[in-house]
């Protein structure tokens, strides 16, 4: 049951921390106006701790995150992993930091996500590839996230234009 459990969460980490980023920023009230919120909830959790998660697991577990995507293991999954460490940890800074700041965070991490998803969208076509790593959780929040941080950002820098900042 335990096992269970933590396999769930394990696969599905992506997916639910989109999910507590959006609680979060709808309860947790504070100065900013709400897409500043959502928008630094979403680069902290589904972009930054998954980016780290991913890092972990492509560095250190390479058997793991190779099987779970469809992979053999391969010395590229190294410099993945150190990809996946540069904008998790960018996106978790950005938490705290400038609009313009979080823009760059989200310019760098959307273009590794929504590569990815071509990526996977290449394996699923031309391998046949459907490993839950590779058409699973991971394939949708590569498309999902990055396009609610876009979307998220370009409001957030409308707001700030029409307040004059």
């Amino acid at each position: 049951m335990i096992a269970t459990s933590i396999r769930f969460v394990l696969t599905n980490l992506p997916a639910i921390l989109l999910i507590l980023a959006l609680i979060i920023a709808a309860i947790r009230r504070d100065r900013r106006p709400a897409v500043h919120r959502f928008l630094a909830w979403i680069l902290l959790l589904p972009i930054g701790v998954t980016g780290i998660w991913a890092a972990i697991f492509h560095i250190f577990l390479p058997h793991i995150a190779a099987a779970d995507i469809g992979w053999q293991v391969s010395p590229f999954q190294y410099e993945v992993g150190v990809a996946d460490l540069a904008f998790g940890v960018t996106a978790c800074v950005a938490f705290w930091a400038s609009l313009p700041f979080k823009a760059a965070a989200v310019l760098f991490s959307s273009i590794a996500l929504l590569g990815d998803a071509v990526g996977h969208v290449r394996q699923m076509l031309v391998a046949g590839n459907f490993a839950p790593g590779n058409a699973g959780v991971p394939f949708w929040t590569d498309i999902i996230v990055p396009a609610l941080a876009i979307v998220l950002l370009l409001l957030s820098w409308r707001r700030r234009d029409q307040l004059g900042q």
